[in-house]
């Protein structure tokens, strides 16, 4: 079935659509500088296709919340929800099919990218019986998949771009079809910019993003100087969805209208100067009076401070004793026995980090080892060791040296998988199964798991091999340390027991 869906109509004058079965397909890029009426065109594709297809939009600005009322989206408020409610709400959007708009307005630059990811990790994670057709519309998408490192964290930076590439370059297989819009597309990381393959480009005034439109558009150099002569509202179309050939467009009205509206010209209020004097220039408001201290005698002050002084030469200086190999080995363990305690919580391999941390740190403080916690780096690779079914004395035994340097090679989040790989090569364990390996990366994905594995062989860590059976060995590069056999589909309950 073609479903057509009228967007406005072209400078000619006829009927302007825009095939819907294909846009699912080939995904969709919108350019234009402030004001030239991305977010109205959003909105009218939005509108037209509601009842078509599911949709989720990502808006960091609560332009889009008034879909709600007309069409019966389901609003999130970023604000009110963690990382990992996010990400469940996702999963369970897919799955149910509702729309919804995940408004990020009042949260600044970096926890508007981390629940972006983890709303966007949601939906392309959930399983094969849910990948359901559906359009994902992120605004100013610069925000989210930015061209450079901006002063967001290195950690928010890459997960949000990480979750638009998901969406962009693999989201197509699960039903997800991309619509990004943004004011440039000079601040847009091109991986994510290269895959589309529709584009409506607005007004815009840089030669640089003139150039790279017309290009985008198979337009020579000397026509690119019409995108400045566009209107609010007109568009220049290219892309199987909309046109073989470079086609102007005028976008239609719509039924909606963002909560913050063009600004429009006011006619200014009639107050005379002296009014307008009193308010502005007005005295502050108080602030609050804080009660002072009565200020002691100087004969008091004398005796207090004797007083002091007798107690100091009185009392002796604690002196702390010294920390025994022993009691720090016992110390060690008990912490090792709060991190695996907090680990053996069900859903604790796909809880993030900080979240973890904040746990194991009440756990601790609960058995009196308040002096002893880690910071967080150190909690951090606590957990790679733990995930791998190691303890803190890895630290102390010379046969992991070398285990922990090839570990290192790999990014922080694979490197729990490779030394519990390293472990069951170690023992002579079964290969871990798939199950256990995305446990261990924390995710529900099988695909990912096998994706891991795939990426670490690339890196000459690991060589992977099947038997007749299907059952997989893997050896560790110049270690000589190999796996038993081990079936990749086995669950991980019977995983552990096969370990154990």
């Amino acid at each position: 079935m073609t479903v057509a869906i009228e967007m406005g109509h072209t400078i000619a004058g006829a009927p302007a659509a825009l095939d819907l079965e294909e846009l699912l397909a080939t995904r969709l890029l919108v350019q234009g500088n402030s004001g030239s009426g991305k977010s109205h065109l959003l909105r009218r594709l939005l509108e037209q296709s509601a009842p078509w297809v599911q949709q989720t939009i990502i808006d960091p600005e609560g332009d889009f919340v008034s879909l709600g009322e007309r069409f019966g989206h389901l609003v999130i408020d970023a604000e009110e929800h963690t990382e990992r409610g996010l990400q469940a709400a996702g999963e369970r959007a897919r799955i149910h099919r509702v729309s919804t708009v995940l408004n990020l307005e009042g949260l600044d630059a970096e926890n508007q990218m981390r629940r972006a990811a983890a709303f966007l990790g949601g939906l392309f994670e959930v399983a094969r019986d849910h990948w359901y057709p559906m359009l994902v519309v992120v605004d100013e998408a610069q925000l989210f998949a930015p061209a450079v490192a901006g002063e967001v964290s290195d950690e928010a930076r890459k997960l949000s771009l990480g979750a638009m590439t998901n969406l962009m370059c693999r989201g197509r297989k699960r039903g997800l079809a991309g619509i990004i819009a943004t004011q440039r597309l000079a601040k847009l990381a091109k991986n994510v910019a290269a895959e589309a393959s529709n584009f409506l480009m607005g007004r815009t005034f840089l030669d640089i993003d003139m150039a790279r439109a017309a290009d985008l558009l198979g337009m020579e150099r000397r026509q690119a100087e019409a995108f400045r002569d566009l209107e609010r509202g007109q568009f220049m179309a290219l892309g199987p969805a909309l046109s073989r050939r470079p086609l102007g467009l005028r976008i239609g009205p719509t039924d909606t209208s963002p909560r913050n509206g063009t600004p429009r010209l006011m006619a200014m209020p009639e107050a005379a100067l002296e009014d307008a004097r009193a308010i502005i220039l007005a005295a502050p408001p108080p602030e609050p009076v804080r009660p002072q201290r009565r200020a002691a005698s100087p004969d008091l002050l004398d005796q207090l401070m004797a007083a002091k002084s007798a107690a100091l030469d009185i009392r002796p200086e604690p002196v702390e004793p010294p920390i025994s190999a022993e009691d720090l080995a016992q110390r060690r363990e008990r912490v090792d026995r709060v991190l695996r305690a907090v680990l053996a919580e069900p859903d604790a391999g796909f809880r993030v980090i900080g979240v973890l941390y904040q746990e194991f740190v009440v756990r601790c403080r609960i058995e009196g080892l308040a002096s002893v916690v880690p910071d967080l780096p150190a909690f951090r690779r606590m957990l790679t060791r733990a995930r791998a079914g190691l303890g803190s004395d890895v630290a102390q035994d010379d046969a992991w040296q070398d285990v922990s340097v090839r570990a290192s090679l790999l990014p922080e989040d694979m490197q729990g998988v490779f030394m519990m790989i390293a472990r069951a090569a170690k023992e002579g364990w079964p290969c871990p199964s798939d199950a256990a390996i995305a446990r261990a990366y924390g995710s529900h994905s099988l695909r990912r798991a096998r994706r891991l594995l795939t990426y670490i062989e690339e890196q000459g860590l690991i060589v992977c091999q099947l038997d007749g059976t299907g059952r997989r060995t893997v050896t560790l590069v110049e270690l000589a340390w190999a796996t038993a056999p081990g079936d990749p589909n086995a669950e991980e309950a019977e995983q552990g027991s096969l370990a154990l």
